[in-house]
């Protein structure tokens, strides 16, 4: 399978924003998914976890145009058909990369919703651009903890060597613990992920990974979060691990507009695995009045 996923198709045309990182070009690939009839004037920026990207939010992409929201569904940099250079990435990257799509789209506020990895995103996003933010959803957001005072720092050939040898039966454990009742449709990340392994552009795809991983340890969000003004809603499976409905619960403590929704025996990819009480919740959540006053500049 190939890391850039030509071999798999998209539910809607891919376009791409270009740009410059670090002196080299790359291009950012997003879907940008119209209403299916009358549109609500709001728009809703899609981010996916760090195990996949765009195409699995082919589901709410759905959901959400019936309901008159347009979409901006994204493979960040690093990821699905987008470009996967090797250099630091970082959340603040990330999250102005959205921005710039939002600004070359003539876009000027957005829900921001980010599952896993895409929810510390969205996290950096609602703290760095506060007056765009009208909606924050933090879907089984990881980096729930500052990981630097429980873990060591581990060396970057060292995660480097673990990203290239991940091996089939490794691969099947990770995909498998995210999801409490297994369906025959989930195998699907199982053939990517083994896929890429496969390929000759995996070496550089397994170096953009590690890379990725000493950012999220590097770069925690937890300081963020009391310092986010949009309307936010925390939510997830409740499955996902042992102590995530505890953690999840600080994130809406300390998020000064925050609700918690938690999702009953399902684990970590609620949109999949409980797709109609998933995304019931997320349109109720986006359709809500967002915080008044939130034209305020942006957070320095």
């Amino acid at each position: 399978m190939s890391p850039s996923l030509e071999d798999v198709p998209y539910p809607h045309p891919v376009s791409y924003l270009s740009f410059t990182m670090s002196g080299q070009d790359v291009r950012m690939a997003y879907m940008d998914v119209s209403p299916a009839g009358a549109a609500n004037g709001q728009t809703v920026v899609l981010l996916h976890g760090g195990n996949f990207f765009a195409e699995y939010w082919k589901g709410t992409i759905e959901a959400l145009r019936n309901e008159g929201f347009r979409v901006l569904a994204t493979d960040r940099i690093g990821y699905g058909r987008s470009s996967k250079p090797i250099l630091p990435y970082t959340l603040h990257d990330m999250a102005l990369h959205i921005k710039m799509l939002l600004d070359e789209k003539g876009v000027s506020k957005a829900a921001i919703v980010g599952h896993s990895m895409g929810g510390m995103v969205t996290s950096r996003f609602a703290f760095s651009y506060p007056a765009v933010t009208t909606h924050a959803v933090m879907v089984n957001q990881i980096g729930l903890t500052d990981s630097r005072l429980n873990r060591a720092w581990r060396d970057h050939e060292a995660q480097y060597q673990a990203s290239l040898h991940r091996t089939y039966d490794s691969i099947r454990r990770g995909i498998e613990r995210y999801f409490v009742t297994w369906k025959p449709e989930y195998e699907y990340f199982i053939r990517l992920h083994y896929g890429w392994t496969q390929s000759g552009d995996w070496p550089q795809f397994a170096m953009v990974r590690s890379l990725i991983s000493q950012m999220l340890y590097a770069d925690p969000v937890i300081h963020d979060w009391p310092h986010i003004k949009a309307k936010t809603l925390v939510i997830g499976g409740t499955e996902d691990g042992p102590d995530f409905p505890a953690l999840a619960k600080n994130v809406a403590d300390t998020i000064p507009n925050a609700e918690l929704v938690l999702i009953s025996n399902v684990g970590h990819i609620p949109h999949l695995e409980a797709s109609d009480r998933f995304h019931a919740e997320l349109i109720r959540f986006l359709k809500s009045d967002p915080i008044p006053g939130m034209n305020d500049p942006d957070h320095p």
